[in-house]
């Protein structure tokens, strides 16, 4: 058996490419939207891509199994399980089999045995699989988003993303189930998971890019708890909040995702077409580093740093329908920017700006800044609102006395309610989100904006005082 675990880290996301080195067969699980990497990887390999399948419905990004299945002749298999509202739309039109719990494929003399794994999503499926080559003894498990290496998916996005009320005490319990069904499987069992650390789709993810069925029995949290009750509880609380995307990742995805769009090039813009797009309502994508917008950038600009949460700012706060100027000073910034917003489904680059737009920009009017704040500033400048725009859980966790809490994700509507006519500091852990926030509150007309040097990291390295959402404190 040939097995390539294929990671996007934008994503954090894992698909795999597994092979019988026998008859050169081969199956990719969980692909996402840019198909051509999996293609060249068998392509390397040496070997014939025949079946695609996927374990779930994703949510945080768009699947490819459909239009890889279409490039490579392959065998689309996709979960049947789940009840009627969660079913695949176009899997008929596409020929796709639908498998459920107890089915059973072959990839060569790979055999994959199909269980159902709901409490991530309904239709969850986990496929184990033997190398019959080798013997009658299953070698591993894709298991999705259903178990990780030290964490398990959460049960709760599909009311707190999907808006679907009421289910996650009832997912939550689904998934308790689920892990007390793998009990049977052998503690050898490795498994192979869908997502890495910096996911959504969990809460506490590991770093190591597998484990095994026997190490989770032994460590992972969600195999120690005494009861389904207790798990419940457990599974539920601290959970991140879900970025506002995943609703539409979703739909699009059970629905039928589109192929991934040309990588046409697109034209550099100069300072004229620049205030062009923002006349036409276009959003303007600040993706340098959060340290050089705070320096120099065109006022209006949204900063997003191109890094590992590009994808879930850029998802969460900017419409899909509005088209969307990309700024930085390197090609391959750009290029990268514009891939990750397609593998989220924001297909509506129409160009890029660089050094030349800012400097005939500055040459005619001025460029905005950001003031960075030291921390022992911030402690002394009582008469700042401080604003943290972390999540909930980082927030209970340790907060600096007399701050607001204002969730970024949020924060489109609730700056609504902020003065206008007092100065603002914003913060988050480190600094990526306090400068998309300062980016976000300049556009819509707040003028005394700054932000805290090194975030939350900072304020605790310099030992200020810190409150917890019990009450508690801590120096």
């Amino acid at each position: 058996m040939l097995l390539t675990r294929i990671y996007e880290d934008g994503l954090a996301q894992a698909a795999y490419l597994a092979a019988c080195d026998h008859t050169s067969a081969a199956m990719v699980v969980d692909p996402n939207r840019d198909v051509d990497k999996y293609i060249d990887e068998a392509a390397r390999a040496h070997v014939r891509i025949v079946a695609v399948t996927e374990t779930h419905i994703h949510a945080d990004f768009l699947s490819g199994s459909r239009e890889l299945a279409r490039r490579t002749g392959a065998q689309l298999l996709l979960s049947g399980e789940g009840g009627p509202d969660w079913q695949y739309a176009f899997a008929a039109a596409d020929g796709a089999r639908l498998l459920r719990d107890g089915d059973r494929f072959d990839v060569g003399t790979l055999s994959v045995d199909v269980r159902h794994t709901p409490g991530h999503t309904p239709e969850h499926l986990s496929l184990i699989v033997t190398d019959t080559s080798v013997g009658a003894i299953p070698v591993g498990m894709f298991s999705g988003d259903f178990l990780f290496a030290g964490d398990v998916g959460r049960p709760d996005l599909l009311e707190r993303a999907a808006n679907v009320a009421g289910t996650m005490e009832p997912m939550a319990r689904r998934l308790y189930r689920s892990l007390r069904a793998t009990d049977s499987l052998p503690a050898h069992l490795q498994v192979w998971p869908g997502h890495g650390p910096g996911s959504a789709c969990g809460k506490s993810l590991g770093a190591i890019p597998s484990t095994t069925i026997g190490y989770e029995r032994l460590v992972g949290w969600a195999f120690q708890v005494a009861s389904e009750d207790a798990f419940v509880r457990t599974v539920l609380a601290g959970q991140p909040e879900p970025p506002k995307y995943f609703a539409r990742m979703k739909s699009l995805n059970r629905d039928g995702p589109p192929p991934m769009p040309p990588g046409t090039a697109l034209p550099e813009l100069h300072a004229p077409a620049l205030r062009g797009a923002f006349e036409s309502s276009n959003v303007v994508i600040d993706a340098r580093p959060s340290v050089e917008f705070a320096k120099s950038h065109v006022p209006g600009s949204m900063s997003i740093p191109f890094g590992t949460s590009f994808a879930t700012w850029a998802g969460s706060l900017l419409d899909p329908d509005r088209d969307i100027v990309l700024v930085a000073d390197d090609a391959a910034r750009i290029d990268n920017a514009r891939r990750m917003l397609a593998l989220i489904g924001f297909d509506r680059a129409v160009g890029w700006a660089g050094q030349t737009a800012r400097a005939e920009w500055a040459a005619s009017d001025r460029l905005a800044s950001v003031e960075q704040l030291d921390p022992a500033d911030v402690a002394t400048r009582n008469h700042r609102t401080v604003i943290d725009v972390r999540g909930a859980a980082e927030w209970d966790d340790g907060h600096i006395p007399n701050a607001r809490h204002l969730f970024l994700g949020d924060l489109p509507a609730t700056s609504d309610d902020l003065p206008r006519d007092l100065p603002i500091v914003l913060h988050c852990q480190g600094g990526t989100r306090a400068s998309i926030a300062a980016s976000m509150l300049q556009a819509k007309g707040f003028t005394n904006v700054t932000t805290m040097k090194g975030g939350m990291d900072a304020w605790n390295a310099a030992h200020l005082p810190v409150e917890r959402s019990d009450g508690g404190g801590k120096k």
